[in-house]
């Protein structure tokens, strides 16, 4: 009986965090609509890990949503979006348009953004970027990562409809953990 009188203050705590849990696995799950359809002229692509000059698995899983979006939705121009970090050789901005461009989007199509360096500068910069008048804008990114994204968008004054990327299987439960923790900072902070 002293072991259980002991341990009653950690009930509400594994509570507390089952309720979260939940909570923020819903929000990944609402991210992830509305679709997009084609209706905005632009869509951001969020960058991620470039190994050397090489797309990541998450990058790579990013750029064929936007490839097959680009076939699909031809007026679409897209903005890319990702700075260089200290191990990558290039911005993930110029790893997106060699990409791209490789597979046969048109150069006119692409605007870099390469100075970001995390989710919320990724939008903040490229809305610099965008006609004054847009304020509807698609947002392409890994699955998981689409509900914080379209918050940061919407703190900007930005609507995002959305094309969800796979996550790569072996880092999943990593990426989706941490994200969870990034929801709660965004929800809290706004960033």
């Amino acid at each position: 009986m002293g072991i259980i009188k002991k341990l009653s203050w950690l009930l509400p705590i594994v509570i507390i965090l089952i309720m979260i849990w939940i909570k923020t696995g819903n929000w990944m799950i609402a991210g992830q609509s509305p679709l997009a359809n084609g209706d905005n002229k632009y869509a951001i692509i969020l960058g991620a890990k470039v190994n050397g000059t090489v797309p990541s698995l998450s990058l790579q899983y990013r750029l064929e949503s936007a490839l097959d979006y680009a076939k699909q939705y031809p007026h679409v121009t897209f903005i890319l979006s990702g700075g260089q970090g200290p191990d990558e050789d290039i911005s993930e901005a110029e790893a997106m348009k060699q990409y791209l461009l490789e597979y046969g989007v048109s150069e006119d199509r692409l605007i870099i953004e390469d100075q970001s360096t995390s989710t919320y500068e990724n939008i903040s910069f490229s809305k610099k970027m965008l006609p004054e008048s847009i304020r509807n804008i698609t947002i392409i990114t890994s699955d998981y990562h689409l509900a914080r994204s379209k918050k940061i968008a919407n703190d900007l004054d930005l609507e995002a409809d959305v094309v969800p990327a796979k996550t790569p299987k072996v880092v999943e439960a990593k990426l989706k953990t941490r994200e969870r923790l990034a929801l709660l900072k965004t929800a809290i902070f706004g960033k």
